[in-house]
C-alpha cells in the first residue's frame, strides 16, 4: 500500500531503503534536520551496522513510513499511541534533506498520512507536537486545517533560549472538510 499526490509518495519502508534511511538520519554528526526536529533532545550518530540491526523495527511497519519524491527517499512519517485505549494517536514527520524543505512536500506527505490514519483506524482526532522554534511545522498544521490545541510556554530549552511546546490537532469531522493540494 502506498499513496501518491503530485509527485510525493508515502509508503512502508523496504529493506532496500535501509542504507538511504541511515544516511539521512544517523550518518552525520550534526545533521541540519536535527536543528528543527526537537533539537532539545540529545542526538547521537549511529554506525550503519547498529542501524541495520534495528531494521526489523522499521521495515514494513504500520507506524513508520517513508516519504519519497521522484523515486528518492527524503523523509518519514510516523505515529505512536499517546493512549491507545482512548484512541489518542500522535503523529510525526521529518524531511531529512534540506533541499526539500519549504517546497510543500511535507504538507502533501502529512495530508496523505492523516487520510491514511483516519481511513485505517477509528480515530476521532490526530495531532502532533512541535516547538515554537519550528515555524515551518506550525505553518504545515495551519495549512492542513489543524487547531493549535495547546501552547506550553517556555518548556523547551535550546541554545540558551526557552521555546514553547506547541500541540496541533484535527478532528475527523474537521478533516473531512479540508482540501489540500
Amino acid at each position: 500500500m502506498s499513496y501518491t499526490t503530485a509527485g510525493v509518495t508515502i509508503r512502508p519502508i523496504t529493506e532496500q531503503d535501509i542504507p538511504r534511511l541511515w544516511e539521512l538520519s544517523f550518518k552525520e554528526e550534526n545533521p541540519e534536520w536535527k536543528k528543527w526536529d526537537a533539537p532539545y533532545y540529545p542526538y547521537k550518530p549511529m554506525p550503519f551496522e547498529q542501524f541495520f540491526e534495528q531494521q526489523d523495527n522499521i521495515i514494513a511497519q504500520n507506524d513508520y513510513w517513508g516519504i519519497e519524491v521522484d523515486g528518492e527517499l527524503i523523509g518519514m512519517v510516523s505515529y505512536y499511541w499517546e493512549h491507545k485505549p482512548s484512541l489518542w494517536l500522535e503523529m510525526g514527520i521529518v524531511i531529512y534533506d534540506p533541499q526539500y524543505w519549504s517546497g510543500g512536500y511535507g504538507t502533501k506527505a502529512l495530508a496523505m498520512w492523516i487520510d491514511h490514519l483516519f481511513n485505517e483506524m477509528p480515530l476521532v482526532r490526530v495531532g502532533y507536537t512541535t516547538w515554537s522554534g519550528n515555524a515551518r511545522m506550525m505553518k504545515v498544521g495551519e495549512k492542513l486545517g489543524m487547531t493549535m490545541e495547546a501552547r506550553l510556554r517556555k518548556v523547551r530549552f535550546w541554545n540558551g533560549t526557552y521555546y514553547d511546546s506547541i500541540r496541533m490537532g484535527i478532528l475527523r469531522e474537521e478533516w473531512q472538510g479540508v482540501k489540500v493540494g
